[in-house]
């Protein structure tokens, strides 16, 4: 398969290394401007490129009837639209805040989390995400999509960054320290004890098998999908 990389980054490059092991041909990397570039020996391409720069590259993958994986997060208010794109050219798109195999397990988790606790009042719940120093965006999209999990089985309303006072927002607070690809924890905490899971990731590698898996599963097929689906979880 080729593949192209839209981004090519430190995950970027994981990415390459992890597709050749799989037997995968990089054909294009690029971290400029996408308008211009020619497609159309790309099998599938792959976006981890930066908010500013992830709407341009997904909309030219849909010009060119190119798959496109994004990977990149900070952008999401023009997702809908992204969408509506695709479907009009009849394209193919996954999107994840988080293409780990172990995140998308840890999504599942805590929405069954979420159920179980979601009429037991005594417990506040909270969030906390850690990531390196070159993360742009705060909260994660990762610790987005587990708050949004927790929106949708429970009573709470939104999602607040740092700390609330309101009882129907979960408070996130965002660490960013050097080194760390990424940690996520939830917790339910009452004055009698707390409910904690937490996914650590060691290293890049999980997020880039991930999205190489995902762009192995959408060749050939159109329309709008995501790691669920991929995984059939």
């Amino acid at each position: 398969m080729n593949i192209a990389l839209l981004g090519y980054g430190k995950m970027g490059k994981v990415i390459e290394k992890i597709a050749v092991e799989r037997g995968h041909k990089i054909v294009l990397k690029t971290t400029r401007d996408t308008s211009e570039i020619n497609l159309s020996n790309v099998d599938v391409a792959i976006d981890f490129s930066i908010p500013s720069a992830a709407v341009n590259n997904i909309s030219t993958c849909f010009n060119q009837n190119t798959p496109v994986i994004s990977g990149t997060t900070g952008w999401l208010g023009s997702y809908d639209k992204m969408v509506e794109l695709c479907q009009s050219k009849k394209g193919a798109f996954i999107y994840s805040s988080n293409f780990s195999l172990g995140v998308n397990i840890f999504f599942e988790l805590n929405k069954q989390l979420a159920k179980m606790m979601a009429n037991l009042n005594q417990y506040n719940v909270s969030m906390e995400e850690i990531h390196h120093t070159q993360k742009l965006d705060a909260p994660s999209g990762t610790a987005i999509t587990l708050a949004e999990g927790i929106i949708e089985n429970t009573s709470k309303t939104a999602w607040q960054l740092d700390r609330t006072e309101k009882n129907t927002e979960i408070p996130i607070v965002a660490k960013r320290i050097e080194g760390v690809p990424g940690t996520h924890t939830v917790n339910f905490s009452s004055e009698i004890d707390s409910i904690e899971i937490k996914h650590t990731a060691h290293n890049r590698n999980g997020f880039a098998l991930g999205a190489v898996i995902a762009a192995e599963w959408i060749k050939g097929k159109t329309g709008v999908y995501n790691m669920k689906d991929v995984l059939g979880l």
